[in-house]
């Protein structure tokens, strides 16, 4: 496992995105059991990941709830982050809001305390005084922020008066917004970028093709329209040539990627053993220059729909003079 340093304390490179824990739009009670989500979490701290995301709208609580009873007894590293769902953030209401997330996860104060989505009603500055209220009552560590815009991340910053140390935002090869500025901001100014649906909930696995599309929770994203599917088809065939050079899965390589740009931490799901171990085994992937400009140029193909031979296409982009497959 690779870390990075905030104020002295080890993050995990790849952390545990908890949306699935309790949650039973991704199976949870039909597919996997709270003795599943438990044993996930117990595996993944065996493993060195420390970074554990959470809210309090996931599964209407229950993620916290399990979250907080598996790393009750743990004694060693960790760094506990969870998120305020934003329907009223006014100071009062977001202290009371952080105070039942504590009592879920069974611990007094949390690492990181997120805004979940910005909510344009309300003045920043007002939200943002409930944040100070939060860190000035010990409740938590440190503050962050979610789904924002940078221009919206330095604002908050702004009215905080001290850094909001993270933006957890949506972040992977086929939707790579966050390269336009907001990476380069948190390098230059220590910041992290949680990277959530770093997999782009599954989309980059090579495992889905036009007309096998996932129909639980997924359905309705847009990723896994036919014409996506299509269109992504250049880069998935780009990171099965990697994959195959490393010995490694698809998603390994995905993920890679990400962790590869500086101050990113990658918060993959995961609803069993085998699928958190393959994550926690990209942090160990180093790809090279030439791949991740590879990768680079694929994942600009994503946006045009007139490709040629799908091989032929990913041939032409991988680093040269050199053929990965059967290597």
């Amino acid at each position: 496992m690779r870390y990075l340093d905030l104020d002295g304390r080890r993050l995990s490179v790849v952390g545990l995105g908890c949306w699935q824990f309790g949650e039973r739009l991704w199976g949870y009670g039909s597919e996997y059991s709270q003795a599943d989500s438990l044993a996930v979490i117990q595996r993944a701290l065996e493993l060195g990941v420390t970074v554990f995301d959470t809210a309090e709208l996931y599964g209407s609580g229950r993620s916290e709830m399990l979250v907080g009873s598996a790393l009750s007894s743990w004694e060693g590293d960790r760094f506990l982050a969870t998120k305020f769902l934003p329907i009223m953030p006014t100071p009062r209401v977001m202290v009371a809001h952080c105070e039942r997330s504590l009592d879920r996860l069974q611990v007094p104060l949390v690492d990181l305390y997120q805004i979940h989505w910005p909510n344009p009603a309300l003045p920043l500055a007002v939200q943002m005084e409930g944040m100070r209220r939060i860190l000035s009552l010990g409740l938590s560590r440190y503050v962050g922020v979610s789904n924002f815009s940078l221009r919206r991340w330095i604002a908050a910053e702004r009215h905080l008066g001290q850094p909001v140390v993270a933006n957890q935002i949506r972040y992977n090869l086929l939707q790579r917004r966050p390269e336009l500025g907001m990476l380069s901001y948190a390098h230059k100014n220590e910041r992290l970028i949680l990277a959530y649906s770093p997999l782009a909930q599954g989309a980059l696995s090579g495992r889905y093709q036009p007309g096998n599309a996932p129909r639980d929770v997924r359905r309705t994203n847009a990723l896994f329209t036919d014409a996506a599917l299509t269109a992504a088809a250049p880069l998935i065939e780009i990171i099965r040539e990697i994959a195959d050079a490393h010995q490694s899965t698809l998603s390994q390589v995905a993920l890679a990627y990400l962790i590869a740009q500086p101050r990113v931490i990658v918060i993959p799901g995961a609803k069993s053993l085998e699928q958190l171990e393959s994550n926690v085994a990209a942090a160990d992937l180093e790809l090279s220059p030439d791949e991740l400009s590879a990768l680079r140029r694929g994942a600009d193909l994503f946006r045009y729909s007139r490709l040629r031979s799908t091989t032929q296409v990913a041939r032409r982009l991988l680093p040269k003079g050199r053929s990965h497959r059967g290597a």
